[in-house]
C-alpha cells in the first residue's frame, strides 16, 4: 500500500469514525499482528477513517489505483488526470475485476477509538497496539452504486500498470492496493482511464 496526503471529502461522507473492512462477517476481536505488506515488524491493529473508507469499497484482493489532487499537484496534472476538478478523487480497477466488484459484499466494522493513534506517515490510517473489540458491523454491497452515490468515478482499464506508473510520476496524491494481483506488466497496453 502507498498513500500520501488526505483525500478530498465525498458526497454522503458522514462524521469521522474509525473502521476496519473485511470479507469476514464473524470477527469479534482484532488482535495486533504484522500484516504481510507492513513496512514495520510491530504488531498492530489497523483502522481507516471515514474520509478514506472508499479506498476499501472493493473485494480485499482487488488491485486498484486511486488518486486525487493535493497541495503540490500542478494545474496540468489536475487537468490531465482529474478533468480539471481539484476536489475529485478517482478509483481505477482492471476490467477483469469489474464483475467481482459488482458482486462483492464487504463487512465494515466500527472500531472503538480509545486505543487508536493516527499513523504518523499514512493519512487516514490509525493503529492500536492492543487488541480491540468492534463496536458494531455493517454489511455493505452494491459497491459500484456506492461509488456513484459518493461522486467518486470508478473507471476500468485493461491493465492498471501504465496508469499507475503515470500517477506515481505525477504530482498527484495516490494510493495503490493489492497491485501484486494486477495483470503482469508484459500484458500492459495503453491506459484508457482518462477523464471524459
Amino acid at each position: 500500500m502507498v498513500t500520501r496526503a488526505p483525500a478530498p471529502p465525498y458526497r454522503g461522507e458522514g462524521p469521522r469514525a474509525l473502521w476496519h473492512v473485511s470479507e469476514d462477517p464473524s470477527i469479534t476481536r482484532f488482535a495486533p499482528h504484522r500484516a504481510p505488506t507492513a513496512l514495520t515488524d510491530e504488531p498492530l491493529v489497523w483502522a481507516i477513517d471515514t474520509r478514506h473508507l472508499p479506498l476499501y469499497w472493493f473485494p480485499r484482493e482487488c488491485p486498484r489505483c486511486t488518486y486525487w489532487a493535493g497541495p503540490r499537484t500542478t494545474n496540468a496534472d489536475t487537468e490531465r488526470f482529474l478533468g480539471g476538478d481539484g476536489e475529485r478523487r478517482v478509483h481505477v480497477i482492471e476490467e477483469g475485476w469489474l464483475e467481482r466488484v459488482r458482486d462483492a459484499r464487504i463487512y465494515v466494522y466500527r472500531m472503538p477509538e480509545a486505543s487508536f493513534g493516527e499513523h504518523p506517515e499514512v493519512a487516514g490510517y490509525w493503529v492500536s497496539r492492543i487488541a480491540v473489540e468492534p463496536a458494531g458491523m455493517v454489511a455493505v454491497d452494491h459497491l459500484i452504486d456506492r461509488h456513484e452515490a459518493a461522486g467518486i468515478p470508478l473507471r476500468t482499464v485493461p491493465n492498471v500498470w501504465p496508469l499507475w506508473d503515470e500517477v506515481v510520476a505525477s504530482t498527484l496524491e495516490f494510493s495503490g492496493m493489492r497491485l501484486r494481483n494486477a495483470l503482469p506488466r508484459t500484458e500492459v497496453g495503453r491506459s484508457q482511464a482518462r477523464p471524459s
